[in-house]
């Protein structure tokens, strides 16, 4: 059996996904009151009306139930992760993170906060370029699935693959997890240069440059150039940065169109440049993109102070 913990939009996808294929497969919504009304419905009226619950999927608000599971996937947003893992009954099923950021408490990614708990337990991502609702009906989708023990993630990548979902595994986890972040800050800064009317040419030069901004981070901490350059890296940033279903570059419209943002809305980018930020601080590492990132955010400076100061920056070469 398999248990999705967490019934937002992409935790569901993976359930239908995997449920499809005739797997036993159980998912785990916080309240009884969502939990009653998706078995009913046998969809999520919220996230995804338009993608009916395949027979064998079931779900429920009882965690005891989920834990049962042979593979845990942790589909719940980054900021939380950790108190859903401390809810968790210890055990040897391998817990696969779903999510995508930097924990602005501890500075770490997701194999790491449940590293901090689960010392024991098998810790894997699962990131690239993915919307759910594409997932949820059947598209072809290509993802990364990140583990340091390549023996558990070769039997990871065996069970989690269906017809339509095909994943590839890799034992860097520091590359798909900093990707899987970053790429968040980026589609931000792409959504601001959008939403003020700057075109096409600045978004294009925004997204190259926030590329180059990853790999400056990721051979600081170790990741390889190659992941970075893979599905958790450019081909999440491509997707993220360009297409109005990512949240983040939404949020970054908002920001550069002046516009309210709804609250309830999650946006890890916000987060994770925060908590890059600091980070990079630290490291004393340049990272303009997501400096300006988060001034705008905090309403620090505004667009066209920002496209000045960072048109401005001494000349080098690429």
């Amino acid at each position: 059996m398999i248990g999705v913990v967490g019934a937002g939009a992409f935790g569901t996808a993976l359930a239908i996904a995997l449920s499809k294929t005739g797997k036993d497969i159980v998912l785990w919504a916080r309240s009884d009151r969502q939990a009653h009304e998706m078995a009913e419905l046998r969809c999520n009226r919220v996230y995804l009306p338009d993608a009916p619950f395949p027979d064998g999927l079931r779900v429920t608000s009882d965690l005891n139930e989920v834990t049962a599971a042979t593979t845990l996937l942790l589909a719940v947003p980054l900021q939380h992760l950790r108190g859903v893992v401390d809810l968790l009954s210890p055990g040897d099923t391998p817990l696969v993170a779903c999510c995508k950021g930097i924990e602005l408490a501890s500075g770490k990614g997701p194999t790491g906060i449940i590293a901090d708990t689960r010392r024991d337990q098998t810790a894997a991502v699962l990131t690239g370029p993915s919307f759910a609702a594409d997932i949820a009906i059947g598209r072809p989708t290509a993802l990364t699935l990140a583990c340091a023990d390549d023996t558990a993630s070769a039997s990871l990548q065996s069970t989690l693959t269906t017809p339509s979902l095909r994943l590839y595994r890799t034992t860097d986890t520091i590359g798909a997890e900093l990707g899987g972040a970053l790429k968040n800050v980026m589609a931000i800064a792409c959504g601001a240069v959008m939403g003020a009317g700057l075109g096409d040419s600045a978004r294009a030069a925004t997204l190259t440059r926030g590329f180059a901004e990853m790999q400056r981070i990721g051979s600081v901490f170790g990741a390889r150039p190659e992941t970075l350059s893979g599905l958790s890296g450019l081909g999440d940033l491509v997707l993220t940065c360009t297409s109005e279903l990512s949240r983040n570059y939404r949020f970054g419209l908002s920001l550069g169109r002046r516009e309210a943002f709804d609250p309830k809305t999650t946006v890890e980018g916000a987060a994770t440049a925060k908590a890059m930020l600091q980070i990079a601080r630290d490291a004393n590492l340049d990272v303009p993109i997501t400096k300006t990132v988060t001034a705008l955010i905090d309403g620090d400076t505004q667009i066209p102070e920002a496209i000045a100061e960072l048109m401005q920056r001494p000349l080098k070469e690429e």
